[in-house]
């Protein structure tokens, strides 16, 4: 169980393919924001396109993810993608519009490729031996916060040194790119004959790993928390604003450093106990970022907690698989998917009306405490599902039967994947 079970030429394209794909998801918010930001009310009209860009991944994805076919999945990730394509598309080159027409493309560009995650990670797993799963995984998320920590500076120096709707043209072009790159790829990601049948009982089975969901949006919370509070606690700390970029893109090379050493070797205790330590861990990190004065204290801290933040993900995505059929498991990524953004925009919400009334700090630490409370609710929820059949009585995954054996006894459910 090493990265070379990774290392192969379908997983090179597939690298390509997710990383074209997904750069422009981590590009929206800020684009939109620089593409209307000289306009009247700019900065309000920005965060109101970014909030139908990402209500539109909220509704679509659970719909669109539940529809996806494991036999012939490429076909529809491609449609998804041609969609958000025209949809960038629109908002680069009508920048000028009517705020309720760039609302509906940037809608679009948020819905229509919002399948792509979960399609392009059950894609990823089939790739590869099912003992490489973890690491594969684990490949994927070093990936994802590279394109995290690289599209915020891509996006800043574009729309400033050249023009506001390049990022957003870019970020079409990237699209279509990943639509050529699924032609290199697999039609699908089905195995021992799953196709059509599968999908007919995965909404009443995704609705059993709802402790899965819970858990990853506590994460994505907590991580949301960190983002769009830390300006203001910086300005409180008597640091300066422009600081939080640098400090934010260290979380995210942390996050990728963290990826790297979780696939190296298995974990000891059940996925759902790991997750809760990774969580713990990480709510202490950015409690401590809240309460440290000083910046070079609160960088070590955003270290450490994207350290734990990377494990924390993946734990959540291997106990999806475990909750799930094999048939399911793009629709089961698909949902995380919408929770995760679910989770985002509540915290949103959240940090935008305690700023208002209390110190950035004491913000931060009630988000932390709804993060902590999130985790404690999933797993009660994945420990009392363990005690239970599972849906309709079919199967979840290989590991799901292994869990509860010790992993230092031997039964490491990691070693099957």
């Amino acid at each position: 169980m090493t990265y070379r079970d990774v290392a192969s030429r379908q997983v090179l394209v597939w690298a390509g393919t997710a990383v074209a794909a997904r750069m422009p998801v981590a590009m929206t918010p800020l684009a939109l924001v620089f593409l209307v930001r000289e306009r009247p009310g700019g900065y309000s009209l920005g965060a109101a396109l970014a909030a139908a860009y990402v209500l539109g991944e909220i509704v679509a994805a659970p719909i669109l993810g539940t529809r996806l076919d494991p036999a012939r999945g490429r076909r529809q990730l491609t449609a998804g993608l041609a969609g958000g394509t025209l949809g960038f598309t629109g908002l680069g080159v009508l920048a000028g519009s009517h705020a309720l027409v760039l609302g509906a493309f940037a809608f679009l560009a948020g819905a229509a490729p919002s399948a792509a995650a979960g399609g392009q990670r059950a894609l990823l797993t089939f790739l590869v031996p099912e003992r490489a799963v973890a690491q594969a995984l684990s490949t994927e998320s070093m990936l994802m916060s590279g394109v995290w920590a690289v599209s915020p500076v891509a996006v800043a120096g574009l729309a400033l040194a050249v023009d506001p709707r390049v990022p957003l043209l870019l970020a079409a072009v990237l699209m279509a790119l990943s639509m050529a790159g699924h032609r290199l790829l697999p039609a699908g990601w089905a195995k021992d004959g799953q196709g059509g049948r599968a999908n007919r009982v995965r909404t009443r089975v995704l609705l059993g790993a709802w402790p899965v969901y819970v858990t990853g949006a506590a994460s994505i919370t907590l991580l949301g928390l960190v983002e769009l509070t830390l300006p203001a606690l910086l300005e409180q700390r008597g640091i300066g604003v422009g600081w939080s970029g640098p400090l934010l893109a260290g979380m995210a090379v942390a996050a990728g450093a963290g990826a790297f050493v979780y696939g190296l070797r298995s974990w000891p205790g059940r996925l759902r106990s790991r997750s809760v330590v990774l969580m713990c861990g990480m709510s202490v990190f950015v409690a401590l970022l809240a309460l440290i004065p000083d910046g070079s204290g609160m960088a070590v801290a955003l270290v450490l907690a994207g350290i734990l933040q990377s494990g924390a993900l993946i734990t959540r995505n291997l106990s999806l698989r475990d909750a799930l059929p094999p048939g399911a498991l793009a629709a089961g990524y698909s949902v995380l998917y919408a929770a995760a953004g679910a989770g985002y925009a509540a915290t949103g919400s959240l940090a935008g009306a305690l700023l208002q009334v209390v110190a950035p700090s004491t913000a931060m630490l009630a988000g932390v405490g709804l993060t902590l409370l999130l985790t404690a609710l999933g797993w009660w929820g994945e420990a009392r599902r363990e005690r239970s059949p599972a849906p309709g009585g079919l199967q979840a995954g290989p590991a799901a039967r292994a869990e509860g054996a010790p992993i230092a006894g031997g039964g490491d459910p990691e070693r099957s994947l």
